[in-house]
């Protein structure tokens, strides 16, 4: 099963609460097929809980060019659902992410599901893609100043 990750935080002042997080499960059919019902679940999450803006973590070159290539389409999927909704998308790579959650570029998956968990105040951890997902909108958050606005990030 492929997953696409999502999470969707409020950001208040430099108050953060979590909103929602969950998974895209897009199967594992032709790529057209899931690449659609990516584009599909993200607009109805974008529709569910109009984010003003929405973060994306950068593709990374993986050892094997098939599993990049997939990655960086579902990447551009996911892309492309934002910029269909008129938001604004903001990019960060992975060690981005892990620096501004967990203070360490290099943190491992579990370092960061605790601090997501930590932060947001939630009482379990949420599942690897979902975690990665609600870290890439806390390091949106935590960028550019963004954490003296309000709005809702995914």
């Amino acid at each position: 099963m492929r997953l696409t990750g999502f999470g969707v935080i409020e950001a208040s002042g430099t108050k953060l609460s979590y909103v929602a997080s969950g998974c895209v499960k897009s199967g594992t059919g032709e790529l057209a097929v899931r690449l659609s019902t990516i584009l599909q679940g993200l607009k109805e999450i974008i529709a569910a809980h109009a984010p003003a803006v929405v973060a994306v973590e950068k593709v990374f070159v993986n050892a094997n060019p098939q599993s990049t290539l997939a990655l960086g389409q579902a990447r551009g999927t996911a892309i492309c659902a934002v910029v269909l909704a008129g938001l604004p998308v903001s990019e960060y790579t992975a060690l981005q992410v892990k620096q501004s959650v967990v203070g360490n570029g290099h943190a491992a998956k579990e370092q960061v599901q605790a601090m997501v968990r930590r932060l947001l105040s939630l009482s379990g951890s949420p599942a690897a893609d979902a975690a990665d997902a609600l870290a890439c909108a806390i390091c949106h958050a935590h960028s550019r100043g963004l954490k003296y606005r309000k709005g809702r990030i995914v």
